[in-house]
């Protein structure tokens, strides 16, 4: 009997239910949620990392933004309210998506 003792998806016990399975399941409580979503964090980085083309890196991209989005709501914000800063901070700061790699910085 696998114990796997981790957050999972909304659907995955009515999935393994519907597959024939058991499995015991318990709500978290609001502190023990965050500890286990910020383990999962982890878990779906470790993934995307270890993924091996385009198409697994999306399926783990895909699982980590999931994650993020409720932790926001966790936090008390909105999709839309993560959304916004993380606009904001483009705005700003920019993005990532020049690609530069800063080496050094000098005080002269």
């Amino acid at each position: 009997m696998p114990v796997y003792n981790k957050l999972v998806r909304d659907r995955i016990p009515e999935i393994i239910r519907t597959n024939g399975a058991k499995c015991k399941v318990r709500r978290l409580e609001f502190g023990e949620f965050e500890v286990e979503a910020k383990k999962k964090l982890q878990e779906e980085l470790g993934e995307y990392l270890e993924a091996g083309n385009a198409e697994q890196s999306l399926e783990e991209l895909a699982d980590l933004l999931e994650l993020i989005y409720c932790l926001s709501e966790h936090h008390g914000y909105t999709k839309e309210e993560l959304e916004g800063l993380r606009e904001d901070k483009a705005r700003r700061r920019g993005s990532f998506h020049e690609k530069w790699f800063l080496e050094y910085v000098t005080d002269d």
